[in-house]
């Protein structure tokens, strides 16, 4: 969810801080031919306006007293990649694969708004070096797997929206989670559309100004909180089906490479460490534990593809990570039914001491999978 997250308590802060400064600390890539953006609560500062085609680095660094969320888009707004939430005072390095073309590198400070924006201008024939064949066949099977994600999702929310139609409460209860698991898995692509992730799964403390509240977090606070699946909340849940259904037509049309399923796997972790380690996500159903495993599955199915590459590239890195990706995988498993069930404890009963041990374990998966872009670039 692209929106400015709030932590309800001082170790859940500390913990979101943790796994957003995993990767902080100056990279090699900031040498010769990286691009430096330095970004402050105002200004999106670039070193350059011009580079060639292909693998391009952006060294950031936030100099401001807000995160940041920093992206490469497209003329229309569509994302090539992004960094979300880095922290005052924070370093990211983000590698993306960019064609020649005319782009923009924008600054987000607080993640809200149009943001600060440089021109950027990629130069060369309109496309990147031949890849591996190894790696396209990989961005060839994760498009797959996010249209079959997307093509699961929409039939699932029509059930979430029939519930809540026939004033069914607790049918709409238990179809709620279900209905999220696609959209967790694959939440990268959805994002890079700009306008879709807005309607269907932003909080209330996450909206623009005048924008009108809608999609999965609104419902939820309905049934939840409210207790109520009157005719506006049947309105709400027609308009989230037909935004799905959107998202399920677009999916085959998102610009996708090998740094961008690996920046996506590591955004899917942020989304981890800072909403649902934190209860913030679902703090109305206390679902966040599905949508935890789902962020966790979307990541590991996006480095299982890279893997192949990436292990040739650096075989220590991807022996870390199936160290981190099982021992996360383990600990959640702890926390419901069995291995085969999305059936998770309620959130609300897990412990400080508890999402203390999850966050430092999203901690020690997301530190190695902040690397995994570079591996597969090399």
């Amino acid at each position: 969810m692209r929106a400015l997250r709030l932590t309800v308590t001082a170790a859940a802060t500390a913990a979101a801080l943790t796994a957003l400064s995993a990767c902080t600390a100056k990279s090699d890539a900031e040498g010769a031919g990286a691009i430096k953006v330095t970004a402050a609560d105002s200004t999106c500062a670039t070193s350059t306006k011009s580079v060639p085609a292909g693998h391009v680095t952006l060294a950031i660094e936030n100099t401001g007293s807000k995160a940041t969320e920093v992206e490469i888009l497209f003329p229309d707004d569509r994302i090539v990649s992004e960094k979300e939430n880095i922290g005052p005072g924070t370093r990211y390095t983000l590698t993306a694969e960019v064609k020649a073309g005319s782009y923009e590198i924008a600054c987000r400070p607080g993640m809200k708004g149009h943001g600060v924006r440089q021109k950027l201008t990629v130069t060369g024939s309109g496309t990147v070096a031949k890849r591996n064949p190894a790696l396209d066949k990989a961005v060839a099977d994760y498009r797959e797997y996010a249209q079959e994600q997307a093509d699961a999702t929409v039939p699932l929310a029509r059930t979430f929206a029939d519930a809540i139609k026939a004033g069914d409460l607790e049918a709409a209860k238990k179809a709620y989670a279900p209905s999220r698991l696609g959209w967790e898995r694959t939440e990268p692509i959805a994002e890079s559309f700009g306008d879709i992730d807005p309607k269907t799964d932003t909080r209330a403390d996450g909206l623009e100004e005048g924008q009108k509240w809608t999609g999965w977090h609104r419902l939820e606070k309905a049934l939840w909180a409210d207790r109520k699946t009157g005719a506006t909340e049947a309105a709400l849940a027609d308009r989230l089906v037909a935004d799905l259904t959107d998202w399920r037509e677009r999916v085959g049309k998102a610009e996708i490479t090998p740094t961008s399923m690996a920046n996506g796997a590591k955004e899917l972790l942020d989304e981890v460490a800072t909403g649902k380690v934190t209860g913030e996500e679902d703090r109305y159903s206390h679902t966040d534990l599905v949508d935890f495993k789902a962020n966790v599955e979307g990541a590991q199915k996006a480095y299982e593809l890279l893997k192949p590459v990436a292990a040739k590239n650096d075989p220590a890195l991807t022996g870390e990570l199936d160290k981190q990706f099982a021992a996360l995988d383990t600990l959640l498993d702890k926390y419901r039914a069995d291995r085969t069930s999305y059936d998770f404890v309620s959130y609300d009963k897990v412990t400080g001491d508890q999402r203390k041990e999850l966050s430092d374990a999203v901690n020690a998966l997301a530190e190695p999978l902040s690397k995994l872009a570079a591996a597969v670039a090399k």
